[in-house]
């Protein structure tokens, strides 16, 4: 009956996945069947902590983030929990060797939001590598089935990817952390006078990162590289559609990519794949 309980679990990682994110659910079904139950066990953990983080003013989010920080280190240790997100993350974390730093550097992020509004320039490098280039190394080491070489080869493109998604997250979400959470992510930014300079500074360290990602997708193990591939073009177009707008404009409204473009974006990515572009 274990079978039925780890089953359970993981299916609660992929609602989690489907409810909170249909461009990175869409993504993962892109990969192939064996890698999509382990990356909808990673995401549906990172999501649950994320919202203890951004979601849950009403209570007392520093204990509530302890004790799922302390939930998920007993479920590792045991392998088992009774909390179907954490039971199905052990699952993976135990499965696949993922190394505890990264884990631990994971939950030092999402202390520091509890704690945090704005960030120096060290702060900022440890809040992106915890929060953003941890989860690309998780997702590495499932890509990469073992094959340690390969992981070690491919790990900076990996924190790459995770370091780009996260900054097109935080101009994104530009009116919302400023507005509505107090928190300025980008140092030395003023929101209260976002300069065009400024957003252009921001822009070319974002296309660096994704410039460096994009050198790993094309070496990643073929089960994994489409999904990537199209989760990085989906991230690519929004962080065009940003670069065209003004600053004021960030701060007024959400971006966002129209579901005919995301089709398109898995069509066209679709197209390379069969001419062997990918």
């Amino acid at each position: 009956m274990m079978e039925l309980f780890h089953t359970v679990s993981q299916k609660c990682s992929k609602i989690t996945t489907e409810e909170y994110s249909t461009s990175f659910s869409s993504a993962i079904n892109l990969l192939h069947a064996d890698l999509r139950k382990p990356i909808h066990n990673i995401y549906g953990f990172v999501r649950f902590a994320d919202e203890i983080v951004d979601t849950f003013h009403a209570y007392d989010k520093a204990l509530l983030l302890a004790e799922f920080k302390k939930q998920t280190y007993d479920g590792i240790k045991r392998g088992l929990s009774l909390n179907p997100i954490l039971h199905s993350f052990q699952l993976t974390v135990n499965q696949y060797g993922i190394e505890h730093e990264l884990i631990e550097a994971f939950f030092r992020s999402m202390e520091m939001d509890l704690e945090k509004k704005t960030y120096s320039d060290e702060e900022y490098n440890e809040y992106i590598y915890g929060s953003a280039e941890v989860v690309g190394l998780m997702c590495l080491c499932i890509f990469c089935e073992g094959n340690k070489d390969l992981c070690s080869r491919l790990k900076a493109s990996a924190r790459s990817l995770g370091a780009a998604f996260q900054k097109v997250n935080f101009l994104r979400d530009v009116r919302s952390d400023f507005s509505g959470l107090n928190r300025v992510y980008f140092p030395g930014c003023d929101f209260t006078n976002f300069t065009p300079c400024e957003k252009q500074e921001i822009e070319e360290n974002i296309q660096h990162d994704f410039d460096e990602a994009y050198k790993g997708i094309m070496k990643l193990p073929i089960k994994a590289r489409f999904g990537v591939y199209v989760a990085y073009k989906y991230y690519l177009s929004l962080f065009h559609k940003i670069k065209q707008m003004q600053p004021s404009r960030i701060l007024e409204e959400r971006v966002r990519i129209p579901n005919y473009r995301k089709a398109l974006i898995i069509v066209r990515a679709g197209v390379k794949n069969q001419l062997n572009l990918i």
